[in-house]
């Protein structure tokens, strides 16, 4: 299959988990409050994926997450370290706005899962950037993300190994400006980490490697 065709061939499949996620909708938590789903969005050739925790207002109304104020840093952050936005994909753990704004339950959480599964799943992507403790908890459930951020991880998902970096949700960088310059700089890492893993010949004494390379 050349490149084209598999690029198509992601497009269309993931086209399809939205094409469910609309049909499943009146089901499912958050489906009965009049508010829209927001799909992943980007690159189905994406080597980096990039998951937050739930649509906001702006993301709602454009039905594109990480379009609100947050999310223009989180863009213009990614593109200063040479990652513009088409060149990724985006998705939330929730595909719907909560109420208020307020964080996702577990069982919206559970809910929206396996459309979530199935975008990691299609797009196989080198890395996975979790922004925020709610996505952080999908693959490290059991740290806090003020003692692992910007600190790359690998973990058995699905029966497949993962590398997991979790950072900051940008709606967290807003606060103050030191929390800022943490989510700038772990961000500056992302270049240097996917080099690596992309050069990656095995997989013996990660942590220890990891830390080499980013010396």
């Amino acid at each position: 299959m050349s490149k084209g065709s598999d690029v198509s061939s992601k497009a269309a499949l993931l086209q399809a988990i939205r094409d469910q996620l609309e049909k499943d909708l009146p089901s499912l938590p958050l489906g009965n409050i009049g508010e829209p789903t927001v799909p992943g969005d980007g690159n189905p050739e994406a080597e980096l994926v990039f998951i937050g925790e739930a649509p906001g207002y702006y993301e709602s109304v454009q039905r594109k997450p990480f379009v609100g104020r947050s999310g223009q840093l989180f863009v213009n952050t990614l593109a200063e370290v040479g990652f513009p936005r088409p060149t990724v994909y985006i998705t939330n753990i929730v595909k719907v706005r909560p109420p208020d704004n307020r964080d996702p339950l577990p069982q919206e959480i559970a809910a929206y899962r396996p459309y979530l599964d199935k975008e990691i799943e299609i797009i196989q992507p080198k890395m996975i950037v979790t922004l925020g403790r709610y996505s952080m908890a999908k693959f490290l459930p059991e740290v806090k993300i003020s003692q692992v951020h910007g600190r790359l991880h690998r973990v058995k998902w699905k029966n497949h190994l993962l590398y997991i970096l979790p950072m900051y949700h940008p709606a967290a960088a807003l606060r103050g400006t030191q929390m800022k310059e943490s989510f700038v700089k772990d961000f500056q890492k992302i270049p240097k980490i996917l080099e690596w893993i992309k050069n990656r010949k095995d997989f013996d004494d990660l942590e220890q490697t990891v830390e080499s390379a980013l010396l």
